[in-house]
């Protein structure tokens, strides 16, 4: 996907790749926005944006949150292109499933791989560590090889040093990713160090600082797959040191948290990105044209309007719930059954295919109390604190809204099963 190029589709087989579930929107060439690019109103990103534009006396961070498929990868990937975050930030975003285990995700494996990333994007960019900084990393890296084997050792120029260290981080991370044991042993290492970790941090966000003039300012995706008890770990148990990186950080977080007590612990500078809503919490009848716009946007930059019915189109947008993901992937899946009929054009029937395909998964999971359950919010459109609500949040059988109050409801899907 790395020369993917952001065409409007003419026939389903292009279509097919438009609508990938995890298609990146890289933004375009000299900052642009993606051509697949959508802009929704009163776009909780901008206030993401202001914030971080804001004085601050210590680099802010931030918990950047929302429902599986709402399109947290592609704001952030958004944001990254905006000039004035460009001319105020040295920006990176990488997610943090390249560097480790994300099931298996601990606050120590975070913070080894901003130090990671921090050094090794500013050398792929071209940027140049002072010498003493240098000598300061290779003397952390030379403790933390004192117990774990992982790179060449001996005494090397100042170049080979920056290339050792390099090495280094690439190692850890793999080893991180890939190796249980290796990983418990080097959490150990780092944990009696957490400090000289920081200051390693700190030094290198100090140096780019010094020479770009701009603030590193690191996105990590998909810190929002990891379950609530890892989530806790990391950024209640652990919420100071997370703080501690002199960097602007926007850490994406899971909405499960949100729906935790332990939400607190982030309250102040925790955003999270809703739905699109379709309907109020008072009407399901009503329509809201906004919303159908946006959806309807969302499909036809990807591909051409001829290849789907009016009515159908319409019908798909109502069963996606307003999730920019749940979107993709009823078309994608109603562009397959089109394909496999041979015809040129979705069809109503297609959509429902498509729809049934999705309450066939959710037959699987879903138990008599479930049911119960979506059956009470579905008539009272209550978001309550609730452990089994919480579940069904997480798996989308819910789904939150925000008008004044927030509200959720059943997935559109789903209603036929109630």
């Amino acid at each position: 996907m790395s020369n993917f190029e952001y065409l409007k589709a003419t026939e389903f087989d292009r279509a097919w790749l438009n609508f990938e579930l995890d298609l990146p929107l890289k933004p375009a060439p000299g900052g642009k926005a993606n051509p697949f690019y959508i802009n929704r109103p009163g776009n909780p990103i901008n206030e993401l944006i202001d914030a971080l534009l804001a004085p601050f006396y210590r680099p802010p961070k931030f918990f950047f949150s929302g429902h599986r498929g709402c399109g947290k990868s592609t704001e952030l990937l958004h944001l990254l292109s905006n000039s004035d975050i460009q001319k105020k930030y040295w920006p990176i975003n990488f997610s943090i499933r390249e560097e480790t285990d994300i099931i298996d995700l601990d606050f120590r494996d975070v913070l080894l791989a901003i130090g990671s990333r921090l050094f090794l994007e500013y050398r792929k960019q071209g940027g140049e560590l002072p010498d003493q900084l240098l000598k300061e990393l290779n003397g952390w890296q030379g403790k933390v090889e004192q117990q774990i084997s992982t790179i060449l050792k001996g005494r090397v120029s100042d170049y080979e040093i920056g290339a050792s260290i390099a090495a280094f981080f690439v190692n850890a991370g793999l080893k991180m990713k890939l190796e249980p044991a290796t990983r418990i042993e080097l959490r150990q290492i780092v944990e009696k160090d957490i400090t000289g970790l920081i200051a390693i941090i700190n030094h290198i966000a100090a140096a780019i600082y010094k020479q770009e003039h701009r603030i590193p300012l690191i996105l990590i995706d998909d810190m929002d797959k990891p379950d609530l008890d890892r989530a806790r770990a990391i950024f209640h148990d652990h919420r100071e040191i997370m703080l501690q990186p002199n960097c602007a950080i926007v850490y994406t977080v899971s909405s499960a948290l949100f729906y935790s007590k332990e939400f607190d612990a982030i309250r102040d500078q925790a955003l999270f990105l809703p739905n699109i809503n379709l309907r109020t919490a008072n009407d399901s009848m009503q329509h809201l044209q906004e919303g159908y716009r946006i959806l309807e946007k969302f499909v036809t930059v990807r591909m051409d309007a001829k290849l789907i019915q009016p009515a159908a189109l319409n019908q798909a947008i109502t069963y996606s719930g307003g999730v920019f993901r749940e979107q993709a992937r009823i078309i994608r899946t109603a562009i397959g059954r089109a394909r496999r009929r041979k015809i040129t054009q979705i069809e109503v029937d297609d959509v429902e295919w498509a729809a049934n395909e999705i309450r066939n998964e959710y037959r699987r999971i879903l138990d008599k109390d479930d049911l119960k359950l979506l059956k009470i919010v579905h008539d009272s459109k209550r978001l309550e604190y609730s452990d089994r609500l919480r579940a069904l949040l997480q798996v989308l059988a819910l789904l939150e809204y925000r008008d004044e109050e927030n509200w959720c409801d059943v997935h559109p899907v789903l209603r036929k099963m109630l």
